[in-house]
């Protein structure tokens, strides 16, 4: 018989419901906890000594985490989902129309199945914790809410505000959510559970009347001239009358939403669009209307391969969290309380941030001179400054974590750092001297890690006393919003050093994957090819924005030559070189980016590239560019063909990475891609998207491009290998 995940007590008239699953981490729904919950409503109806229901969670710092995941994954057909789905209806709809009054009290994650619980409660107390956060992220695991979330959240803070929610996935704070009106009260996590008695009895009495009119509805109902009057003047009631309480309104707005919607995901997310739709039958033909689309949207995505794809993201992402990064689960990292950082542009500046925003740790940049040092500290306080705007933090949170970063121009304060991350030019001699440097007036057991995107960190080891404690640490430009750290060990890498870059890269809000050393390692090895085919393209005499587009249609979130221009055609130009001296001629560039560094070419930052750019955006395709090219006049190349060539020497080279055992798996390929590189991530990654597309084809293909356009397009040896055993990657 399995443990009850419930208990219920009745505390001053009312019952409180308390859910804690035994064993796991979080509270997650699936239909026996539904059964469960029946149940005890059941028993809290008939039970004469309770007036109403309080549902609480056990957990720390977790409400409901939402629907379990894996559950979700072992449904196989729609007509299976449609009838789970059905069932979470009619239990949501009993709670909903409960007989005695129920208050959800909220402390933690309340996210997905757990805000739609909450939302069919009479009322919702949410505590001031910073772990307290409300959302429905169902569309990116490519799903749409299915217990009533995409009909109760429109009816109860408006049509715009809900779209915001269900398109995007975001979730809120407890103070946005009040202001919002998903939760009626936020209050201090230890008097959670009395308040929310407290308003249970209220309502039970009838001393507590809630008012869910919103636009102009409220102005109807009041008997007061001065409530009328201010209500008349409230501009935003005015405009939800206008968009969302009429038929005409109601189109306008979500015809704009959908033209927004597809402008972002470009039709490969069908997930945001199915939710539009639904929630849309609900406003338009009632509620009822609108739960039964919400189940027959939801039946069919849960098994699409979108959905699937997403999903096995979110479970390789979940497993890379619990990896310390070696061989061995037992190593245990060494705690970091202070960080030293070499360099302080924009990935240093970047760096010192999210070590003192997220790890929570002070931070000291040591940069060449005082004007270096100043540009670090001001980076840091605009990134800073940007979340005060955008009120995620206080002045005053901001000041305190600000405190801990501070520069300098010498190595003062690096002698009690336990890790220093360099981050200076791509230059072997002077990451040599910066090693040096740290060893003489650092600890012995420092650990010395390389921000470098392409040199081999056995190479960087070599100056080192202790090339055990030497270590690549890889960010992605621009740091605080990269999700990706690819962490790289040479042969002589020390496990304990892997387990503690891992920990702090998990702590900075990092996914983290590790890979063995290599001359562009596993991402920028990648790239290389991928850029490459996009500058032979260009020779060819391919249109510089057809070729973005072919890209960015294929699903990439910018096209490689808007990349290109991000990157820097000269850092650029300076890869390719590495990588051609490693690889041999399958790596070898066309000369043109030669020609338009000397030009003064070097992307954006120079605001002269591929494109012009003013006031920093980009504008369009600086024409005058061509002349510089093989081919002067544009011809018109297939995109689909664009797309599949780049694409397939990206896939390619990681192939060759997991055969040459610069990877660990496929998982941490594909994850490196997607969170690193921007691979589309309804495509799994290179590795799921060359099984989706069969190896025996994908490997037709690369052949017949290697027929056409030489060496560059060998195969993978891995490849042939797998096709001729008839394996696959997973």
């Amino acid at each position: 018989m399995s443990t009850p995940s419930f208990a219920y007590a009745l505390e001053d008239q009312v019952a409180v419901i308390t859910f804690d699953i035994e064993g796991e981490a979080v509270n997650t729904l699936s239909p026996a906890i539904s059964q469960e919950f029946e149940a005890l409503m059941t028993r809290a109806a008939s039970d004469p000594g309770a007036k109403a229901i309080v549902f609480i969670s056990g957990k720390k710092d977790s409400f409901i985490a939402g629907a379990k995941i894996d559950f979700l994954s072992t449904i196989k057909t729609p007509a299976d989902a449609l009838s789970i789905v059905k069932q979470g209806h009619a239990g949501f709809d009993r709670l909903d129309a409960f007989e005695k009054p129920v208050v959800a009290a909220i402390n933690g994650a309340c996210l997905g199945g757990g805000l739609e619980w909450a939302l069919a409660c009479d009322y919702r107390v949410a505590t001031d914790n910073p772990k307290t956060s409300l959302g429905l992220p169902e569309v990116q695991l490519g799903l749409i809410p299915g217990a009533g979330g995409t009909q109760r959240l429109p009816r109860l803070i408006g049509a715009q505000a809900a779209l915001d929610l269900i398109l995007t996935g975001k979730s809120l704070k407890a103070k946005k959510a009040l202001k919002l009106g998903v939760v009626d009260e936020v209050v201090p996590a230890p008097i959670l559970e009395e308040v929310a008695k407290r308003r249970a009895l209220e309502l039970a009495s009838g001393k507590l009347v809630l008012d869910r009119s919103r636009g102009l509805q409220h102005v109807a109902r009041s008997r007061s001239f001065k409530e009328i009057l201010r209500g008349l003047a409230d501009q935003k009631a005015w405009a939800e009358l206008a968009l969302e309480d009429n038929p005409v309104g109601r189109k306008v707005l979500f015809d704009q939403a959908k033209k927004q919607l597809l402008k972002k995901t470009r039709g490969k997310y069908p997930a945001p669009e199915r939710a539009l739709e639904v929630i849309r039958v609900g406003l338009d033909k009632g509620f009822q209307a609108g739960l039964e689309a919400e189940a027959q949207a939801f039946s069919e995505l849960v098994v699409s391969d979108v959905s699937r794809r997403l999903v096995e993201i979110f479970f390789a992402t979940t497993a890379l969290k619990k990896d310390n990064g070696t061989r061995n689960p037992a190593v245990r990292a060494r705690e970091v309380k202070k960080v030293g950082m070499v360099g302080g542009g924009l990935m240093g500046g970047g760096i010192a941030y999210v070590t003192s925003a997220l790890q929570g740790v002070p931070v000291r940049i040591k940069d060449r001179d005082d004007a270096g040092a100043g540009r670090a500290l001001a980076l840091v306080r605009g990134l800073y400054d940007e979340r005060v705007r955008r009120k995620s933090i206080t002045w005053r949170e901001r000041d305190r974590q600000l405190a801990l970063v501070t520069a300098t121009t010498d190595y003062s304060g690096f002698k009690n750092a336990e890790l220093v991350i360099e981050a200076v030019f791509e230059d072997l001699k002077l990451k040599h001297q910066v090693v040096k440097d740290i060893e003489a007036v650092g600890r012995p057991d420092v650990i010395f890690a390389s921000n470098t995107s392409s040199l081999p960190i056995s190479k960087i080891a070599e100056a080192s006393r202790h090339p055990e404690t030497v270590i690549g640490m890889h960010y992605f430009s621009p740091v605080h919003k990269m999700p990706l750290l690819e962490i790289i060990t040479h042969p002589g890498t020390a496990d304990w050093v892997t387990a503690t870059c891992v920990e702090v890269g998990k702590k900075q809000g990092k996914t983290v994957i590790v890979v063995n050393d290599g001359v562009g390692f596993y991402t920028s090895r990648i790239l290389a090819p991928y850029l490459n085919e996009a500058a032979f393209l260009l020779a060819e005499g391919a249109d510089i924005a057809e070729l973005d587009r072919a890209l960015i249609d294929f699903g990439f979130p910018v096209g490689p030559i808007t990349l290109l221009d991000e990157v820097g055609i000269d850092v650029a130009a300076k890869v390719a070189k590495i990588m051609h001296e490693a690889y041999g001629d399958r790596m070898l560039a066309p000369s043109t980016t030669d020609a338009l560094v000397a030009d003064g070419r070097l992307g954006r930052k120079a605001k002269k590239g591929f494109y012009t750019y003013a006031e920093g955006k980009k504008k369009e395709v600086d024409e005058t560019i061509y002349a510089l090219l093989p081919h002067k006049e544009r011809k018109r190349v297939d995109r689909a063909e664009m797309a599949e060539r780049c694409v397939l020497q990206m896939v390619n080279e990681a192939v060759r990475c997991l055969g040459e055992g610069i990877l660990r798996s496929p998982r941490d390929g594909d994850i490196g891609a997607i969170f690193g590189l921007g691979f589309p991530p309804f495509l799994g990654g290179p590795f799921r998207h060359v099984e989706a597309q069969g190896l025996g084809r994908t490997l037709q293909r690369i052949e017949h491009y290697q027929e056409r356009l030489g060496p560059r397009f060998a195969p993978a040896p891995l490849l042939g290998e797998l096709v001729k055993n008839g394996k696959r990657f997973y």
